[in-house]
């Protein structure tokens, strides 16, 4: 299971990148980390600078045939600098697109609507988004983690950092079977 998961160069909240991405290593999983520059990105806890993390690849060079999901952390900053990035953008659509998995939490489906994917779809994710998805076309629910197969793709949302456990659950269970569908 190859996961990309995508960050801009600045503003993902640290715990909703570190503890996805070693969810994804602990179940033998390849997460690799995308931004729309190369370098070093700089995460955050909250408004506080926090570690810097290496890049992988290069979203513009970046393709969605290389990758089994989708991971988009949160982060007030984060998703709002990748809704303004094009191939960023298009990235994340191409994984409805191709009906592979998606998980994002917090803040990070600002940048699903900016992709225009969250049309009939049930999500959630921190409560100051939910206008935002409504007038996008989905519906928001107050929930620690959904799980929304109406459309070709899993979609999996979480809330907040309290919410981890159960969305690298349900993540991890949804990308186990969009991999072991592929394998056989």
């Amino acid at each position: 299971m190859k996961v990309a998961f995508l960050v801009a160069p600045e503003g993902v909240e640290q715990v909703e990148l570190t503890d996805p991405w070693q969810a994804v290593r602990d179940a033998g999983g390849t997460p690799r980390l995308v931004s729309t520059k190369p370098g070093r990105i700089q995460a955050f806890d909250h408004l506080d600078k926090a570690d810097t993390f290496e890049v992988d690849q290069v979203v513009k060079d970046a393709t969605v045939g290389e990758y089994d999901a989708l991971v988009l952390p949160g982060g007030v900053a984060n998703p709002d600098f990748l809704r303004l990035d094009k191939a960023a953008v298009a990235f994340a659509k191409g994984f409805f697109d191709a009906g592979k998995p998606v998980a994002a939490i917090c803040h990070a489906p600002w940048t699903l609507v900016e992709a225009d994917v969250v049309r009939g779809r049930t999500l959630t994710s921190w409560p100051s988004l939910r206008t935002d998805i409504t007038n996008a076309g989905g519906t928001w629910v107050d929930e620690q983690v959904k799980v929304c197969t109406s459309g070709p793709a899993a979609l999996i949302t979480s809330r907040k950092p309290d919410d981890l456990k159960a969305f690298r659950e349900a993540f991890l269970e949804e990308f186990s079977k969009t991999t072991k569908g592929s394998a056989s």
